[in-house]
């Protein structure tokens, strides 16, 4: 039971964490849908934007579109777009809502198993306002990482009520909870790894459990320890096929990056790095980047730094794991939850990113929020200063937040600020200059391409999208040129099958504007033998096929574009004109 104090102010400091959370974040209600993502999660979706219905529920069950199986997060973008349509405003507050609730069941849950009601509440508002977590909630596609998170915060309170009652109903509602948050994204993986960390604090069960007698020192520790991973079994073994699962995907999307493309010891080296980054970052929250571009070389003083820095860290919690035993379940907490997304496995081309920590940064929070007043405890005017430190924090951090949101107003404000505090980072240009041909500022998205194909001229989606603006330009020649360069090249990285087919369409478009309709008919019809979803791909074959007079091969694809857009008034009024009826 919590104390009776604070059950009677709980309510009030709820609707104060709803309060500071909302009056950050409400912001976002204004923020518009970025060309990063979006488009695939949500805009540019057929069965998304298609909403509830059973064939659109199965895809959402059997697809690995973005290179991820995330059931629930699919189903949950559907729920959007029935509600709110294509309007961001509503997309951006789900997320916001969802992440205050995260909030509200981190401070329960740490409230109740630990009778700290200051310290849990210090660490939700240090959750709720962190500039680190800007990423993960004004960034509709990262919809899986508030929507996760919020089954993992339920996950560990109904695992709080299991070690407290031992009931069958308890460990069900963990499991339940656990599998949701597993068809969210597959960051859940380590949880069952974070529960044997609470197990030890705060919990005490390495202490409490009855373990057989005889056992004594190193031995019984063993066989709690032993208790504790069998009762976990369901979960490690649920852990370990979303994990598969989730390799599948990744590699069948082609965004897991071969030893080749990153070496072992870069990918090491760049996980040190990281972890030291995301230290830095958690305690001085500048430069935050909306993509921090992989390094092209990692000075070997900054890994051993590093590398060291994390040995220290771990030895320092291990020798006061007794006295201060939050530390080294916050630090483990830290550490683990970090391990599927710090770079040991490439995914993409970034060298870290701020959505990472959304889960992680609660073992720092819980360090920090718990060892401040234990440091300060001899201290004559203890409280007061907690209370002023305190304040000057979380002030600090609303204030950050509210300007860093500012920058995710648009695509272009987005993009800027990203190039301002990173180098090289050829994969922003490339989609800020799909932002600038967006508003007719076809030169500077030019411009913006050529410097993407300077820093990287291997990269397929520069080289695509430079020549489309080309060839709306009437530089038809300059535009093939980019789209051979394109095809020549392998796409490795994210989306790689939906690039080469853009590559391939957008060549037979080149072709087509030349006369030359069997070679663009070619090119159409490979680009949809790699994404037979193309809506652009269907509607370029139809009118190609039209211009030919082959009526009933270009009617089928304009009608292939209406299953997939029902809403296209283009491929209607090509019906029409081609003599077929349509439905109303």
């Amino acid at each position: 039971m919590l104390k009776v104090g604070f059950m009677r102010n709980s309510v009030l400091l709820c609707l104060v964490l709803i309060g500071v959370t909302l009056s950050i974040f409400w912001q976002t209600a204004g923020h518009q849908f970025i060309n990063f993502d979006d488009p695939l999660y949500v805009t540019n979706n057929p069965h998304v934007k298609g909403g509830f219905t059973g064939k659109n529920i199965a895809w959402a069950f059997t697809t690995t579109t973005a290179s991820n199986w995330h059931p629930l997060t699919w189903l949950s973008h559907m729920a959007d777009v029935e509600i709110f349509g294509l309007n961001p405003c509503g997309h951006h507050l789900t997320s916001v809502f969802i992440h205050t609730a995260s909030t509200l069941l981190l401070f329960w849950l740490l409230a109740q198993i630990t009778m700290a009601p200051w310290q849990s509440l210090f660490v939700a508002v240090l959750f709720a306002l962190h500039p680190l977590h800007i990423e993960s909630v004004a960034w509709v596609a990262e919809r899986k990482d508030v929507l996760s998170g919020f089954f993992w915060m339920l996950t560990l309170l109904c695992y709080a009520g299991y070690v407290k009652h031992r009931t069958v109903k308890f460990y069900f509602l963990t499991l339940f909870s656990f599998v949701f948050g597993l068809l969210a994204k597959p960051m859940l993986v380590t949880l069952p790894l974070v529960m044997i960390f609470m197990d030890y604090w705060p919990f005490s069960r390495f202490q409490s459990e009855e373990i057989p007698d005889g056992a004594g020192g190193l031995n019984r520790a063993c066989e709690t320890l032993l208790t504790l991973l069998k009762e976990k079994i369901p979960f490690f073994l649920l852990s370990l096929l979303s994990a598969l699962v989730t390799i599948y995907a990744q590699k069948s999307g082609g965004t897991i990056s071969s030893l080749e493309a990153v070496p072992l010891t870069s990918r090491i080296g760049n996980a040190l790095l990281a972890y030291a980054a995301y230290i830095g970052k958690t305690i001085w929250p500048q430069d935050l980047a909306f993509l921090y571009p992989f390094p092209l070389s990692i000075p070997l003083w900054q890994v051993f730094a590093s590398g060291a820095t994390l040995i220290l860290m771990t030895i320092a919690t291990i020798h006061f794991r007794r006295k201060k035993p939050y530390l080294l379940v916050g630090w483990l907490w830290f550490l683990i939850t970090l391990l599927p997304v710090i770079g040991i496995i490439q995914v993409g081309s970034q060298s870290m990113a701020d959505r990472y920590t959304y889960i992680p940064l609660i073992g720092l929070f819980i360090m920090a929020s718990w060892g401040m007043p234990d440091l300060l405890r001899s201290l004559r005017y203890r409280q007061a200063i907690l209370v002023i430190l305190s304040c000057v924090v979380v002030s600090s951090l609303a204030v950050t937040t509210w300007r860093q949101l500012r920058y995710w107003e648009d695509n272009i404000s987005l993009y800027r600020h990203t190039l301002d505090v990173t180098t090289n980072n050829y994969v922003i240009l490339n989609n800020l200059g799909i932002a600038l041909a967006d508003r007719g500022q076809v030169g500077a998205a030019i411009q913006a391409y050529q410097e993407a194909l300077r820093i990287w001229p291997k990269s397929v989606t520069a080289h695509v999208n430079l020549g489309a603006a080309l060839a709306g330009q009437g530089k038809i020649e300059e535009a093939i040129s980019h789209y051979s360069e394109a095809l020549r090249l392998k796409p490795d990285y994210a989306l790689a099958r939906i690039n080469w087919s853009k590559a391939l369409n957008n060549m037979g478009v080149a072709l087509a504007q030349q006369g030359k309709l069997a070679e663009a008919i070619n090119h159409f019809n490979q680009a949809l033998l790699i994404d037979p979803e193309s809506v652009d791909g269907h509607f370029n074959l139809g009118i190609t096929l039209a211009r030919l007079n082959r009526v009933d091969e270009a009617a089928e694809q304009f009608a292939q574009v209406l299953k997939l857009t029902p809403g296209s008034a283009e491929a209607r009024n090509w019906l029409k004109r081609l003599g077929r009826k349509t439905e109303n």
